[in-house]
């Protein structure tokens, strides 16, 4: 699909959701979650197989370049800034051979081609090095598209005290759906950051946030969201 179609897509996407918010309200969604006193960064899949071109897993590459990674480069020195836990999540397999009786893939190679995410090749699941984390920040390694199922995620952002996710990146319609619905359902508010969230499909996107407002979080700029942290940071020092 050309840019142009792609374009049209969203515009006629935001006109069909024009008219949707007014039925979802009338029956009560599209509440606010709001944010918390703590919030933490869950930047979701922004590793070279999604973030770089000539992969099965491979993201729309122009709001990758010009949107996603740009958007990221902001909350994370907001994030720094403020010293709040960054978790940097990314996807990879011991077990790629389809035909083993036994594979940390389970049936999901089945539906997609997550073979292709070796363990063994680093560079196709090592964060994208335009927003690579520092020390303190954690890289964690899930199986599934969720980033909670079946990791530590929830532990570890309770025990620091988190009570809010911003959730960055790939892709809207699988991990950081997944991602946020599985957060509101562990207890934690979250927020989706609008311009830090990606695809593979147009329109993607816009229905997936438009739907995930409704629902599941909030949507919020990158530039709203960097506001809400340098008050916390700004408030931390004060307390200092």
């Amino acid at each position: 699909m050309s840019d142009v179609d792609a374009k049209e897509l969203d515009r006629l996407l935001q006109q069909a959701f024009d008219t949707a918010s007014k039925l979802y309200k009338d029956r009560g969604f599209q509440r606010r979650v709001g944010f918390g006193k703590r919030p933490a960064l869950v930047s979701v899949d922004l590793a070279n197989a999604w973030t770089r071109p000539g992969n099965p897993f491979t993201c729309d590459q122009e709001k990758m370049d010009n949107e996603i990674i740009p958007g990221m480069q902001k909350l994370l020195k907001a994030f720094r800034a403020a010293k709040l836990p960054v978790i940097h999540v990314t996807t990879a397999y011991e077990i790629t051979d389809r035909n083993a009786d036994f594979t940390d893939m389970g049936l999901w190679h089945n539906k997609i081609p997550v073979d292709v995410v070796d363990i063994n090749d680093k560079e196709l699941w090592a964060i994208d090095s335009r927003i690579a984390p520092i020390e303190g920040e954690y890289t964690l390694l899930k199986k599934r598209a969720s980033s909670f199922h079946g990791t530590e995620l929830a532990g570890i952002l309770r025990a620091a005290n988190v009570d809010t996710i911003m959730v960055t990146g790939v892709t809207a319609c699988a991990c950081v759906r997944q991602t946020i619905c599985d957060g509101i359902a562990d207890g934690f508010r979250t927020i989706a950051v609008k311009e830090c969230i990606g695809d593979r499909v147009p329109g993607a996107v816009a229905w997936n946030l438009f739907d995930i407002d409704a629902k599941f979080g909030d949507v919020h700029t990158v530039d709203e969201c960097v506001d809400v942290i340098d008050r916390i940071g700004a408030s931390k020092v004060a307390a200092e």
